[in-house]
């Protein structure tokens, strides 16, 4: 049954749509939630306190009202109390990672038209909490979006059988955690950036399963992974990267797994039409407008890469129409 097009209202509403993200990008980056916290401030308080413009920091409280996502009542504004998991830093339930993330990458978006002139990403600055806090602001937003879902991807996965599992890319943990939950006794080795593994660390510290992860800094694109594993968790990276870059992890993950071991790789899969799933296409188009050769793709292109670095048996367990879903496959048994 065709889809139906949309209509000429759903066309200029589709096209509207920047405007609520730049707005909470905007407070989120101003971090006006957590200043304001459990209390409340007048527009000239709240100004004050950011070193901003009166006129435009009140015009922009009341726009943040106006989503809901404030209170205003007597020329006071306060954030809604069931919203404060939410919005400030401190809370273990923030998605102000992801927030930050989203109006960084957005920079990018505003640029498309001329990206596909050039085939090339424009200029992307640093926002105004400059270029480091963007950085920790993306690895934060992977826990932000894969943590709530963590454990019951991994269930639906089996869990598969590992003894050791090696976290390519692992940033803070996240997949290591739910891992190491539902397969006791496993151990893990988490491999990333330097400032990923930091927080990491900070992550793991202190918890259950703090004495079955090794941390090891390290940067793919330059380094052997570590070897000894059995279980390669390669989580949203093969859409960061063209085609022959993923080639060359998936052959580095294929020399550090013992014989027997299995790789899954999860990200957006595409249909052969490259049309859906949606999620996927406009996944392509943020990584057209950020990366320089990033992009999504379809399962008969992962399995043909994945048999190129010398993996077999590529399958697809899991099918989803985000970012979960998973691919799989096999490093050869050495012969006898």
């Amino acid at each position: 049954m065709k889809s139906q097009t949309p209509d000429r209202q759903q066309i200029l509403d589709m096209a509207a749509g920047f405007q609520e993200a730049c707005v909470i990008g905007a407070a989120a980056e101003l971090d006006l939630f957590s200043i304001l916290g459990g209390g409340s401030l007048s527009a000239g308080e709240l100004a004050d306190r950011l070193g901003a413009d009166a006129r435009a920091t009140a015009m922009l409280l009341d726009a943040v009202a106006a989503l809901r996502l404030l209170e205003k009542r007597q020329g006071q504004y306060r954030v809604p109390a069931d919203l404060l998991p939410l919005l400030t830093e401190a809370s273990p339930q923030s998605i102000l990672p992801m927030l930050w993330h989203r109006i960084n990458i957005l920079r990018g978006w505003s640029q498309l038209a001329r990206v596909v002139k050039t085939g090339a990403p424009g200029p992307r600055p640093a926002s105004i909490r400059g270029a480091e806090a963007d950085r920790q602001a993306f690895i934060g937003a992977m826990h932000t979006v894969s943590g709530p879902g963590a454990d019951e991807l991994v269930a639906r996965l089996g869990p598969p059988r590992f003894a050791h599992l090696l976290d390519v890319g692992g940033a803070s943990g996240t997949w290591t955690l739910a891992f190491l939950r539902a397969v006791a006794g496993a151990r893990a080795t988490i491999f990333d950036l330097p400032d990923a593994i930091d927080q990491a660390r900070d992550r793991i510290a202190g918890g259950e399963q703090a004495d079955r992860i090794a941390l090891v800094v390290g940067d793919f694109y330059a380094d052997a992974l570590p070897d000894g594993a059995d279980f390669a968790w390669v989580s949203a990276i093969v859409h960061q990267h063209s085609r022959q870059h993923n080639r060359e992890l998936f052959a580095k993950v294929h020399a550090a797994l013992q014989p027997g071991g299995r790789i899954a790789i999860r990200d957006a899969v595409m249909a052969p039409s490259r049309t859906a799933p949606v999620f996927g296409a406009m996944f392509a188009i943020n990584m057209l407008t950020n990366t320089d050769s990033g992009g999504t793709f379809t399962f008969d292109e992962l399995a043909e890469d994945l048999r190129a670095a010398g993996f077999v048996e590529p399958v697809l367990p899991i099918e989803d129409e985000a970012m979960n879903s998973v691919v799989m496959a096999t490093k050869p048994a050495e012969s006898h």
